[in-house]
This record gives structure tokens, sequence and C-alpha cells, in this order.
């Protein structure tokens, strides 16, 4: 396969590399007064290398696209949408929508500020990655996130199939209606976490924030630690080891067991919150705070 290569130029134009395939575009800039969109729509086979992405809408329709070292401003919005079989490495996307509706995503060493960022994404592995962004993920499943710094809100809703592992989130109302997800050696703070989530485990986690993890099924934490967590596990079928204490425990329901050191209180004020709650004892083992509710 013979590749062309395009350097050092500049391009403004509407659609400026239409429909190009196996091509190398680098040290060029997408900038300019004719303030042209599209610049790579439905191309194949290209890779982008130490570009400046200043115009909107760069890449869509596009199939197997490398972009390294590339910098795409605030104004380069939506930047990669339906596409497919994509590497992005050691660049920045701070437009809006920068990533939707594509699939086969690998990003690494990545800078991300980005609101409704990864939206119905199917397949992405971020490793080494910082992002900022609201509605962070939305709807998107197969995502394998390693060494990933987040902050932002509404984060990791509607995911499915997805693991996360020595993350740093910190972010509000993050994993609501999320399923089949694994947390581990990660620190997630935020208010009203996973609410109305199926079959998510935490393990070796630090969970901070009030009302955490409220109406779900099927949750698992192992090993791990809350801190400032009141309210926590309203109407969810838990199963949980906490090694730190908890402020407060609001109606596990039945088949739920909650082991923690300590417990400020246990609320139970409806019908079928009779989860045990196990609260460390004496040198005999656990002693359980479960009651049926009159």
């Amino acid at each position: 396969m013979n590749e062309k290569t395009i350097e050092n130029q500049t391009f403004d134009e509407e659609r400026a590399l239409y429909g190009e395939h196996d091509l190398i575009v680098r040290n060029c800039r997408f900038d300019g007064p004719a303030d042209g969109e599209s610049a790579f729509k439905e191309c194949e086979n290209i890779a982008v290398e130490s570009a400046f992405m200043n115009l909107r809408y760069p890449f869509w329709h596009d199939h197997g696209l490398a972009l390294r070292n590339v910098e795409m401003t605030e104004l380069c919005r939506a930047a990669l949408w339906y596409s497919s079989d994509l590497t992005i490495e050691n660049s920045r996307l701070h437009g809006i929508k920068a990533l939707r509706e594509c699939a086969d995503v690998r990003m690494r060493g990545c800078v991300i500020v980005s609101p409704e960022f990864g939206w119905s994404t199917l397949g992405i592995q971020m490793e080494d990655c910082a992002a900022e962004s609201e509605y962070f993920m939305m709807r998107s499943t197969g995502l394998r996130f390693r060494n990933v710094r987040f902050t932002g809100k509404y984060s990791f809703q509607y995911i499915e199939d997805a693991v996360f592992d020595n993350c740093d989130l910190d972010t509000k109302d993050a994993f609501w209606h999320a399923k089949n997800v694994v947390v581990r050696n990660s620190r997630v703070r935020g208010e009203y976490l996973g609410w109305y989530s199926e079959d998510v485990t935490f393990e070796n986690c630090t969970i901070m924030g009030t009302q955490p993890l409220c109406y779900c099924e099927g949750l698992r934490l192992v090993n791990c630690r809350m801190e400032g967590c009141d309210l926590a596990f309203e109407r969810s079928h838990v199963q949980a080891e906490i090694t730190t204490p908890v402020d407060s425990v609001k109606n596990p329901l039945a088949g739920s067991r909650v082991c923690v050191p300590a417990v400020g209180e246990v609320i139970r004020d409806i019908e079928g919150a009779t989860g045990v709650v196990e609260v460390a004892g004496d040198k005999d083992g656990w002693r359980a705070r479960a009651c049926v509710c009159a």
C-alpha cells in the first residue's frame, strides 16, 4: 500500500481532504478565514500527526484513523463522530462533543475538556488520560479505563460492560443506570453515586460522598473504604464488605448484607428493609443489626 504524505500546509476550505485514503498528514494547520468544515469526512486509513485543528467536524465517517500529538481547540466542535478503528495518542480534545457514536477507540496520554464526550460509543480503551466533562460517556458500552483522572458531573450514565482500574473519579451523579460494571483500585468521589444501577462491583475502592448506591440491584462492595457516606444503600440489594465506619445506612432490602466496623445509624422506615447490617463487635466477631419493620 502506497501512502501519500502532506506536510507543513494550512487548510481552511470546506471538506479540504474529503474522501482521502492511505494518507499521512504531518505538521499541518486546519484554520483560517474560509472557516470550512469537515476536513477529513469519509476518509479511510489516515494518520494525522502534530496537527492544529481549529475548525468544526473534522473527522466524520472515517475508518482506520490515527491521531498523534493533535491539538483540537474549543472551536473544533464535534470532532470525531460516526467513525471506527480510532487511535488517539498524546492529543488534546477541547471542543464540545468531541467523540460520539464511534466504535473501536483506543486513547492514551490524552487531555480531554469536552462536555458530552463519548456518547453511544461501542468499545473504548482509555489509558493514562485526564478528562473534564459533563455527561461523559453516556450510553456507551465496552469501556476499559485504566489510570484515568476524571472531573465533572453526570458521568457514565447508562453505560454497560465496563471495567475501571486505578482511576480517580471526582464526579456527581456517576454510574446512574449503569449495568455490568467493575471498578477496581480506584477513588470515586461525588454525591448520589450509582443510583438505579445493576450488577456493579467496587473492589478495593474509596467511595466518598452523600447518599451513595441507592436503588441498586446486584450491588457488591469488596474491601472498600467509605468516607462521608450517609444514607447509603437505600432500597438496594447489596453485599458489602466495608473497612471504615459509615455515617448511616438506610433501608437495605431483604437479602442484603453490609459488614462495617462501625455505623452511626441504621434507618429502617419501610416494609422489606430487612437487610443485615453487621457491625464489628468483640473478639467473637460481628453483631448483627437487622430488624423487621413494624
